[in-house]
């Protein structure tokens, strides 16, 4: 393997900067000179803003790892080891991982080697012949996440293809789980009733497992329902450029619990976007405390770039009612003044407005329509879109949780 490897960073097409991996197993961002000095450069990341707006430049090296932002582009747990095992990639040397899945990131940024080569020196030396194999087995997307899916193309009958080498995908195809009952059910029909409510979220649609071609053939066992959910970061055009909030606190993916509450997201929003945004995010504040969805961490929260600079609220996604499979009162983040969603009141909506000096008769107003508006069709869109093993755990959550109350 030689010394230096060092792989371009491109947005909207265009190289932006380098990764560069240096003896030591250490990874240095930087920056081209054409980016720095572009008055309308697009955005990348929020997280590489200072404070008078400008374009942070100095970066320590990262050990092991690539930089936060890279890194939350890159899947976790069992769709990384998947994908890492089909490439031949250790799925601990994020620097390689990248550099396979780089073609097909989220959002606009893409990755590719500097010097042409398609496929990364391997460090276990392996023959040729076996690391060409590697390179015809592999899916070269990548999807943040934990949840097993794939990244698919409309074919021409309407159904999903997975297609052959893995990139390109306009949709995003979460498979059955193992582990729990109907997961692609309960999120189809947690969106379908949030899209209703109010809340912005992406087209979506309940595919049997059989119908989606090209599934790799290590997971044709799998039998059910899988969820289909149209990508907001494609477009006719191409990529529309999205980053998460763990990307935009600068946090590796496994903080993603950890490192921020839903004040330092509302802040962000009202600093950057405007009421609408505001709206919006009590909104899915408050719909997910009612379904008993306690996984909202820092992943599951985006902005669009949609102009390119400009930022939004990205649409929803990963609206699961989480208490269907693990009773668990507490939000992935802090609510007002505590985690706990059987404790979360109108008054602990009034003190994360204030908090986060958002405009308390929005937010508050916001909230008593999102709670009406869900009463009203909890039956028609919630109740009878789900399984009827599921329904039972939640509805038991409802009656703990004050602000259905309201």
């Amino acid at each position: 393997m030689p010394e230096v490897s060092v792989l371009e960073v491109l947005l909207h097409g265009d190289p932006i900067g380098t990764l560069t991996l240096v003896p030591g197993d250490r990874t240095l961002l930087t920056f081209n000179r054409e980016y720095i000095a572009n008055p309308a450069r697009p955005t990348l990341s929020l997280s590489f803003k200072d404070r008078l707006g400008g374009l942070l430049t100095d970066f320590k090296p990262v050990q092991t790892r690539v930089p936060p932002f890279f890194a939350n582009m890159l899947p976790e747990g069992s769709l990384r080891e998947y994908l890492a095992g089909r490439a031949g990639v250790n799925p601990s040397r994020e620097f390689f991982l990248l550099w396979v899945l780089g073609k097909d990131l989220p959002g606009a940024v893409a990755i590719r080697p500097a010097d042409g080569e398609d496929w990364p020196p391997d460090a276990e030396h392996r023959e040729e012949e076996e690391r060409e194999a590697h390179a015809r087995r592999a899916l070269r997307f990548s999807l943040a996440g934990v949840q097993l899916k794939f990244s698919a193309l409309a074919n021409a009958t309407g159904g999903l293809t997975i297609p052959a080498h893995g990139v390109g995908g306009e949709w995003i195809v979460k498979l059955p789980s193992l582990r729990f009952e109907a997961v692609p059910e309960n999120e189809y029909a947690m969106m379908s009733l949030a899209g209703a409510i109010g809340v912005d979220v992406p087209e979506l649609k309940l595919v049997a497992t059989e119908e989606i071609e090209g599934l790799p053939r290590d997971l044709g066992a799998l039998k059910g329902q899988a969820l289909a959910v149209r990508r907001f970061d494609r477009s006719d055009e191409g990529p529309v450029h999205i980053e998460d909030f763990a990307q935009v606190f600068g946090v590796f993916p496994e903080d993603k619990y950890k490192r921020a509450s839903y004040r330092n997201i509302a802040e962000v929003i009202a600093a950057e976007s405007d009421e609408r945004d505001i709206a919006e995010l009590v909104r899915r504040l408050v719909f997910s405390v009612l379904i008993g969805n306690a996984d909202m961490h820092l992943k599951n929260w985006s902005l669009i770039y949609r102009d390119r600079r400009t930022t939004r609220l990205a649409p929803a996604y990963d609206l699961l009612a989480t208490v269907a499979y693990i009773a668990d009162n507490k939000a992935a983040l802090t609510l007002g003044r505590s985690k706990r969603m059987d404790e979360f009141t109108l008054d602990e909506v009034a003190y994360l407005a204030g908090k986060a000096h958002l405009p308390e008769k929005l937010v508050l107003d916001t909230a008593k329509a999102t709670v009406a508006r869900f009463h009203e069709l909890w039956r028609t869109e919630g109740r009878e879109r789900l399984p009827k093993g599921l329904i039972a755990p939640i509805e038991e959550h409802m009656r703990t949780v004050p602000i259905a109350r309201a």
